[in-house]
């Protein structure tokens, strides 16, 4: 202050001192906006500073394990008829019966019991399991129950103490360009991890080309690969929003997906409880219908019939035997209501049939040519799996 005043005491009768004190002032602040990065820089530069993917990575990644697998597989005959006699004399007879067969996967250890979620596909048909947790210690693992048609499972460790488990978060809070960070052992990596972004929401798997599942998926651009399937996929407080499950090969390549933990977490509840997951089926195959499609089939001069020119869930087939031959539903039939519920499209009745109670009815609204009919269907167990 001492030195503002001796600068004022000197400053010429034709410049004022309030205009010296607001130059000053004006100096002072552009000093603090020059300085500023530099200190930003310097704060980073500090020794024991991390970004947020390490944060987010060190709260996790002790309850990320290796999972190995053995099973047993039939060995395809040979026709002696078909071998170089040559090659069998060099060789010896063709083998024959069962060879052991190796694969690998990735999981996360989500409570203090040593249960592990993966998926169903890394631990199918399985003999063995052996456990790597992250601190190397290795375990004996058990397979308490599988799910193919969400493609998840649950493994519970046998013997010592467990991990600490992972926290989880909320898949449903997602966002599109929310950070995901993968985690797992790609291709017998361990301890690896990748960065990426939320692509995309609710991404229907059987546009993937998997008829067999239900699932709404996670497409993130963070890098899965072989082995990562059932390690977690964890946001930027480290906390699981999703079960690594596929990776997109070929045109397209570099999209991964992962399995929401919301669901997982419903799916790993009933594998704990009963060792299955029961999953309503009505027996219909589907494809959308909008106007618009509608319209223009409508005015095909060979079309076979008229179709109703508004969006549904268009019955293309009934299944023999089904619940929904039983109720009398038939081909061609336009699905527009379950329940109080309006369907749009094919995925919003397979939602409601899912929340459906099984052998309980299930009132359909559906329009046949000019008649709008009520249809109870009762949901049945789906068939063939295991």
């Amino acid at each position: 202050m001492s030195a503002v005043i001796s600068l004022l005491s000197v400053v010429p009768g034709r410049l004022s001192k309030q205009w010296v004190l607001r130059w000053l002032g004006t100096l002072s602040i552009a000093l603090s906006f020059i300085l500023l990065p530099a200190r930003v820089l310097a704060a980073n530069a500090l020794p024991g500073t991390h970004s947020f993917v390490a944060d987010a990575v060190r709260n996790v990644a002790p309850a990320v394990v290796r999972i190995d697998t053995e099973r047993v597989v039939e060995r395809q005959p040979f026709d002696p008829n078909l071998i170089d006699p040559l090659l069998r004399d060099l060789l010896g007879e063709p083998g024959y019966g069962p060879e052991r067969q190796r694969g690998q996967g990735s999981g996360v250890v989500i409570d203090r019991e040593g249960l592990v979620l993966t998926n169903a596909h890394v631990v199918e048909q399985v003999e063995e399991v052996n456990v790597t947790l992250a601190d190397g210690d290795q375990r004996d693992g058990v397979v308490i129950g599988r799910d193919p048609v969400t493609d998840l499972a649950l493994v519970r460790l046998e013997g010592g103490e467990s991990p600490k488990p992972a926290k989880l978060g909320d898949s449903d809070a997602l966002d599109v360009g929310d950070w995901a960070i993968a985690l797992g052992t790609p291709y017998g990596l361990e301890r690896t991890v990748t960065l990426g972004i939320v692509s995309s929401l609710h991404r229907n798997i059987s546009s993937l080309g998997f008829n067999d599942k239900r699932l709404d998926l996670i497409q993130t651009d963070a890098a899965i690969n072989p082995g990562n399937s059932g390690g977690p996929l964890v946001n930027a407080d480290g906390r699981v929003i999703g079960i690594n499950t596929l990776v997109r090969s070929g045109p397209g390549a570099g999209l991964g997906f992962a399995i929401p933990i919301n669901l997982a977490s419903r799916v790993a509840e009933q594998l704990q409880q009963a060792g299955e997951v029961v999953h309503p089926y009505l027996g219909l195959q589907l494809i959308p219908l909008t106007a618009r499609i509608a319209r223009e089939h409508n005015q095909d001069p060979n079309a076979l019939v008229e179709l109703p020119e508004r969006s549904g869930a268009l019955v293309q087939s009934v299944l023999p035997d089904s619940p929904a031959q039983r109720a009398g539903l038939r081909r061609g039939d336009l699905v527009v209501k379950a329940g109080d519920v309006p369907v749009d499209d094919p995925q919003t009745l397979l939602q409601q049939v899912d929340q459906a109670e099984i052998h309980q009815p299930l009132t359909l609204q559906i329009i046949r040519g000019e008649k709008d009919l009520q249809l109870p269907v009762k949901p049945e167990p789906l068939p063939g799996l295991g």
